[in-house]
């Protein structure tokens, strides 16, 4: 069998179905991911995407190969899929999506439990390199069955106690009754919040709720061109206080504010950080460099501990779990909580933000301008021939800024700020500039831009 080694990413697999990853390569994935975790109890969810339920039939047939049992969670978010690997004791867990990609992606998300008894539920990412050699040495199907025979695969009803952790994350006393408009994108989201909301004092209005793995209404990730166009007219038509729209699998959330403004995901992280240290302070909160610098100076002097770390969900949550960290989040719309395994929790967040919304007589645009310290850009992406060779001559164009090398290349200025790195993802070069007035970062954003 010939592998695609591209799919086997740092921090997942994900490919395009059946091109890059069809059901013989799901089996074998299976089995690798037994033969590498050693796991004899494993979850396994899948979301709307419709190559899924082929993955899930592949890839469960891998597992049970190896004697190795599967329990089938059904349709579910990521983020519950986390919480029944750790909630039930269950050994690792596998879950079939790609995220916030096109239409033609699927994949799976892979995560073990290492607590060994020391952190109940303590969970780790398995990441998808790892099982590349294994898929490239092609365990072979066994031709007869593991000692002990082949192992089962099971049904397990999660909802009631899921939904019981999500609530049980906030004071739903104290979120008032607010009118919102909720965009699940045809995802995940659009089971999970109908679920949810008769808990809630919220009125919802709902946009893309009907799961639809081709995505009728527009692409699955919110930060694309145009994604947020539908929510941000509808939030200011119905004169809501607020809107929210979630990606493919819904661990990742975006907030619009009153105006229909996209609110960027440092400012989200900010509204968390504060509402989390207001409650226990001196912990830390983990932030990726791209962040503005307003982050560690808003979370120091509300008596936090910043922490810096390179650009991705690893890498994050690496931050907090080293630094007695509460929280950590990125431009991406990952956030992560230690009260949810230190992964992403999505509907957790949304529910946190009710609970600070509630709690303020202020407008959220008024919030986020508060924190607006400064004027910063989107990530920038190009596609250049030699990725290290353009970084270099960064390096050298700017050596007269503060330099570090923590992810790519970050400058420092006094007034100003950028980073240039590699996509963990794309072959593309990403950049982000940051001013401290809107007219030095337009002067900034075409200088390096024509350099690049």
């Amino acid at each position: 069998m010939k592998v695609n080694t591209s799919i086997f990413r740092s921090y997942d697999i994900r490919g395009i179905f059946p091109e890059e990853l069809d059901k013989e390569m799901a089996f074998k994935i299976g089995q690798a991911f037994v033969e590498y975790t050693k796991a004899k109890h494993i979850v396994v969810g899948r979301d709307m995407r419709l190559s899924s339920p082929e993955l899930f039939e592949a890839l469960t047939k891998g597992i049970v190969s190896t004697g190795s049992d599967v329990y089938n969670i059904g349709l579910v978010p990521t983020e519950a899929l986390y919480f029944s690997v750790a909630n039930y004791d269950y050994d690792a867990g596998i879950m079939i999506t790609a995220s916030h990609n096109p239409k033609e992606y699927n994949g799976f998300k892979l995560v073990v439990d290492s607590s060994a008894g020391e952190r109940d539920g303590f969970l780790d990412f398995v990441r998808g390199k790892d099982l590349a050699d294994l898929v490239q040495n092609e365990i072979k199907e066994k031709q007869n069955p593991p000692v002990g025979g082949l192992g089962e695969i099971k049904e397990k009803n999660i909802w009631g106690d899921f939904n019981t952790h999500l609530l049980s994350q906030v004071n739903l006393t104290e979120i008032k009754p607010l009118k919102i408009v909720i965009d699940a994108g045809s995802g995940m989201a659009g089971k999970v919040i109908p679920l949810i909301q008769e808990n809630l004092p919220v009125e919802i209005i709902p946009l893309n709720f009907e799961l639809d793995g081709s995505f009728p209404a527009h692409p699955s990730n919110p930060l694309e061109d145009g994604v947020t166009n539908q929510i941000s007219e509808e939030v200011k038509k119905q004169k809501a206080d607020a809107g929210f729209i979630f990606d493919g699998d819904a661990d990742r959330i975006y907030l619009i504010d009153e105006k229909g403004n996209f609110v960027s995901g440092d400012m989200t992280l900010l509204l968390l950080a504060k509402y989390l240290l207001a409650k226990d302070v001196e912990k830390g909160i983990a932030y990726n460099l791209i962040c503005s610098k307003a982050v560690p100076e808003f979370i120091t002097k509300w008596g936090g501990t910043p922490v810096r770390t390179p650009v991705g969900v690893v890498n994050v949550r690496d931050g907090m779990i080293k630094n007695d960290g509460i929280l950590g989040g990125e431009l991406s719309g990952h956030y992560m909580l230690r009260e949810s395994f230190y992964l992403d929790s999505g509907f957790v967040v949304f529910l946190m933000l009710l609970q600070i919304f509630s709690q303020s007589d202020q407008k959220i645009s008024d919030q986020i301008k508060k924190l607006s310290l400064y004027f910063k850009s989107s990530e920038l992406s190009f596609k250049v021939e030699d990725k290290e060779k353009t970084i270099k001559k960064f390096r050298e164009l700017f050596s007269d800024g503060k330099q570090d090398e923590m992810d790519g290349l970050t400058v420092e200025y006094k007034d100003w700020w950028f980073n240039v790195r590699p996509s963990n993802t794309e072959p593309l070069l990403r950049l982000t500039i940051e001013a401290n007035t809107k007219k030095l970062l337009e002067s900034k954003i075409k200088k390096l831009t024509s350099l690049i």
